[in-house]
C-alpha cells in the first residue's frame, strides 16, 4: 500500500464519483479504478458500492475514510515539527485566543517568548472556542486560550483561571447601583454574544438572568467582546461580560456590577496538542500559568 492509493481513495470518497475524482487528481478514470481495486484487494475489503447510478462507501469504507484522514493530519503535524527541528526552532508559533482575554497578557507572552526564541515568527489569531479546538486538532495552531469545556481526545487542557461575571452599563443612560438592582433589568435592552458563535457561553448568560428572575430582552448580538462593550458604551443596551473585562476596563463612562450571589463561573483554559512536547509550547503554558 502506497500513499497514492490513500490519496486516490480519499478523492473518490469525497466526490463519490470516479469521473470527478479522476479530474481532481489529473488522471484518467481507468487507472483510478484500477488503483482502488488494488487497494481493496490488499485490504481484502470492499470500500465502495458501485452501480450505474451512484457510488457509495461501504461501512468498511466509512471507517477507512475516517482513519486515513486522521493519518494524513498526523503526517502533516510530523512534517511541520520535523521542519521546525531542522530549522533549530525557527519557523512559526501560532497562538489563538478568545476576544474576552485581556490582550496585554498576550503581548507579555509574546515578548517573553521572543527573548527565548528570537528567530520564531509569532502569529496571533482571535478565534472562537469551537474553531480553536478544530484548528488545534488539525495542527493549524500551537496554543489556544478558550472558555471550557473541551471534548477532544487529541487535546490537553489546563485550567488557567476561573472567571466570574459582571453587568456592564453606560452610566450616562442607566444607573445600576448594586447587585440588588439586577432583577429590575427585565425590560432593558441586552447585548449578548451570538448563540451560534458561542452556544455554551450564551446559555450561561441565560442561566445568570434566570437566577435573578427574568429573561433578558436580547436585541443586539456580536461575536466579539470588545464590540459588545462598545455597543454598551454607545448606549445601545447593557450586557453581562466576564469579570476579567471589568477588572481591566478604565473607561469612565462604563459601570460594572459584579454578580457575586450566583455561584456561576466559566473556566478559561489553555489547550495544546497531546502530541506537542516542544520546549516553546511548554514555556508558553508555564508563563501563562504563572500569570494567574
Amino acid at each position: 500500500m502506497e500513499l497514492r492509493h490513500l490519496k486516490y481513495f480519499l478523492a473518490v470518497a469525497e466526490e463519490l464519483n470516479f469521473t470527478k475524482a479522476a479530474e481532481k487528481l489529473y488522471i484518467s478514470q481507468p487507472p483510478l479504478s484500477r488503483q482502488i481495486m488494488e487497494l481493496e484487494d490488499e485490504l481484502q475489503a470492499k470500500l465502495f458500492i458501485r452501480n450505474n447510478k451512484k457510488v457509495e462507501l461501504t461501512e468498511a469504507g466509512k471507517y477507512f475514510e475516517k482513519e486515513v484522514k486522521d493519518l494524513f493530519q498526523h503526517l502533516e503535524r510530523i512534517s511541520v515539527k520535523t521542519k521546525k527541528i531542522a530549522e533549530n526552532v525557527s519557523g512559526e508559533f501560532r497562538i489563538a485566543y478568545i476576544s474576552s482575554i485581556y490582550s496585554s497578557v498576550i503581548s507579555e507572552l509574546i515578548q517573553h517568548l521572543k527573548e527565548q526564541f528570537p528567530y520564531v515568527n509569532f502569529k496571533l489569531f482571535e478565534i472562537s472556542t469551537t474553531k480553536q479546538i478544530e484548528a488545534l486538532e488539525k495542527g493549524k495552531i500551537d496554543l489556544g486560550i478558550i472558555r471550557s469545556p473541551v471534548k477532544s481526545p487529541k487535546i490537553k487542557s489546563q485550567l488557567w483561571f476561573k472567571d466570574g461575571f459582571s453587568v456592564v452599563f453606560n452610566k450616562n443612560f442607566i444607573n445600576i447601583g448594586s447587585e440588588k438592582d439586577i432583577p429590575n433589568l427585565e425590560n432593558e435592552t441586552f447585548v449578548f454574544f451570538n448563540k451560534d458563535y458561542a452556544p455554551h457561553y450564551h446559555e450561561v448568560l441565560l442561566e445568570l438572568c434566570a437566577f435573578y428572575g427574568f429573561t433578558p430582552k436580547v436585541v443586539h448580538e456580536s461575536n466579539n467582546i470588545n464590540s459588545i462593550v462598545q455597543l454598551v458604551k454607545n448606549g445601545l443596551g447593557i450586557s453581562i461580560v466576564p469579570s476579567n473585562i471589568a477588572k481591566n476596563n478604565q473607561d469612565s463612562d462604563l459601570g460594572f456590577v459584579e454578580l457575586k450571589k450566583v455561584n456561576l463561573f466559566t473556566d478559561v483554559s489553555l489547550i495544546t496538542s497531546k502530541e506537542d512536547h516542544s520546549e516553546i509550547t511548554q514555556l508558553a503554558v508555564a508563563f501563562l500559568l504563572n500569570k494567574r
